[in-house]
């Protein structure tokens, strides 16, 4: 499978979320060909019919580009909401005494149905509610499992089925709602690559959806409860990546709280090893600007510095006006980043120390000896994609060419710092590793006569978990010329 672009070069990774202004097969493959590595189907909205057909169409790219693709479908989760009013909307006002209750009939200015019993159960007096994306906030003054009575500390207009966060209580909510279990099969039956599980609140949520997985895609837990901050680690161990979903964490928690706790966030998951996307407007004015703002290109510029190993589009891409140049942006911003001499020595603010096993050393010892000897990339033969996620935690200098036979893994890697996968038939000697890994780096553009490349591997080949080698090798002037027949062969099978 040929490729008809050159690879990235560039380490961070590009998630574009697809919308009415991106559902069609010319705009998502004009978005991939701006910079876009991955693409995020939002569960919230759309039917399993639109969703089929964005899948086909990712999908589709695949020959195209000469690429794996990635699909990220993201669940939307218990959404807690108000009902609904007899006017549709009512102005309520600082001071005044307002109560959310279960019965059926319509709201007015002194009362609402609130159609979630968790809620009555785990509030208390003191409480905040948060409604509307906390344009309005409620303090809770007496609580039965009937009625709250609240106290509007923030005034506003309430209207119909307005959203409501609890910030102060966890609530015990499923993380996976009806709606969510329906999507999260379509979404395993189309083989996405990855789940992202919305709300989380604690360890025991992202276990259950793993569960309901079974290993069909890769799990990514959405870091947006302050609940959730609290138990980061026991989250991460279950999670295969976490994302730092700044809108609704800007909701529940003061907004000066949140450009730390993002900070935070991606060191933890760095030092854990697992990828980390930072997410929600980053370049919102884009929904309707042609360009950005400053400050929306410093902080896309920040999550950069900072080692996220994939920073994302919301409405910027999926309903805004201009999403194939929001793409193109935040390529040429995160490319001029990566191209400051001090990048790297920022990346490594971060400490990773590696954990005591032979994998880990094996990737920590590839990033060392690509600074040591001037490597042009780093070769890592994989089949479940673990060996290319120990090397990317080390940040190392330059790209990884990822080689694996497994569909699904190339697909996952779509998401990972610095990783180019390519599938492509396993090896079965030390001898067929080394000539493999030189072709295929000179093929795409990783290499050229004269570099060095680092190879790693685990042998015996085709064992999952296995690296146990690495290798210093040349790469030769006329390699791709004389296996030419033998990999055109080897690519029929492919």
């Amino acid at each position: 499978m040929q490729s008809q672009f050159a690879p990235r070069t560039r380490k961070v990774r590009i998630l574009a979320t697809l919308g009415p202004a991106s559902n069609t097969p010319d705009m998502v493959r004009l978005l991939a060909e701006s910079g876009a590595d991955a693409f995020r189907i939002n569960m919230s909205h759309g039917s399993h019919a639109d969703h089929k057909a964005l899948i086909e169409t990712i999908r589709g790219l695949e020959k195209e580009l000469g690429r794996p693709t990635t699909i990220l479908a993201d669940l939307q989760g218990p959404k807690l909401r108000v009902g609904r009013f007899n006017d549709g909307k009512v102005a309520l006002k600082a001071g005044q005494t307002f109560r959310l209750d279960r019965e059926e009939a319509l709201g007015d200015a002194t009362r609402v149905r609130l159609p979630h019993r968790e809620i009555f159960d785990a509030v208390e007096a003191g409480t905040r509610l948060l409604v509307d994306d906390g344009k309005i906030v409620l303090r809770v003054t007496k609580a039965s499992p009937e009625e709250i009575e609240t106290l509007v500390e923030v005034p506003g207009v309430i209207s119909n089925n307005k959203g409501l966060n609890v910030p102060d209580v966890v609530l015990p909510l499923a993380a996976l709602t009806d709606k969510d279990r329906e999507d999260l099969a379509f979404a395993l039956e189309h083989h996405v690559d990855w789940i992202a599980l919305s709300f989380v609140q604690r360890p025991e949520d992202v276990a259950e959806a793993r569960r309901l997985i079974g290993g069909h895609a890769s799990l990514l837990a959405k870091i947006e409860k302050p609940a959730a901050v609290e138990r980061l680690e026991g989250i991460l161990e279950l999670a295969d990546a976490v994302m730092v979903a700044r809108g609704d964490l800007g909701v529940e928690l003061p907004p000066e709280e949140v450009p730390p706790l993002q900070k935070m966030i991606v060191e933890t998951a760095r030092r854990m090893g697992r990828p980390v996307v930072v997410a929600t407007q980053m370049l919102e004015s884009m929904i309707t600007s042609p360009s950005p703002t400053r400050a929306e290109v410093s902080d896309v510029a920040t999550a950069v510095y900072d080692g996220a190993d994939a920073i994302m589009l919301s409405a910027e891409s999926a309903s805004g006006e201009w999403p194939v140049e929001a793409v193109s942006i935040m390529n040429r911003i995160a490319t001029s980043v990566e191209a400051d001499p001090s990048y790297l020595a920022r990346v490594h603010f971060t400490e990773t120390t590696p954990d005591p096993t032979t994998n880990d050393a094996i990737a920590a010892a590839a990033s060392n000896i690509v600074k040591t000897v001037g490597a042009s990339a780093i070769v890592c033969f994989t089949t479940s994609g673990s060996t290319a996620r120990r090397v990317a935690r080390e940040r190392p200098a330059v790209p990884s060419l990822v080689l694996t036979p497994s569909v699904n893994t190339s697909r996952r890697l779509g998401l990972l710092w610095g990783s180019h996968a390519v599938r492509t038939r396993d090896v079965d000697s030390f001898e067929e590793m080394i000539a493999k890994a030189k072709r295929m780096a000179l093929r795409h553009g990783l290499a050229k006569a004269g570099d060095r490349i680092i190879i790693t591997a685990g042998v015996p080949f085709g064992t999952p978990g296995s690296t146990n080698v690495v290798h210093v090798a040349r790469v030769i002037g006329d390699e791709l010329d004389r296996h030419k027949a033998a990999e055109s062969a080897q690519f029929k099978k492919d």
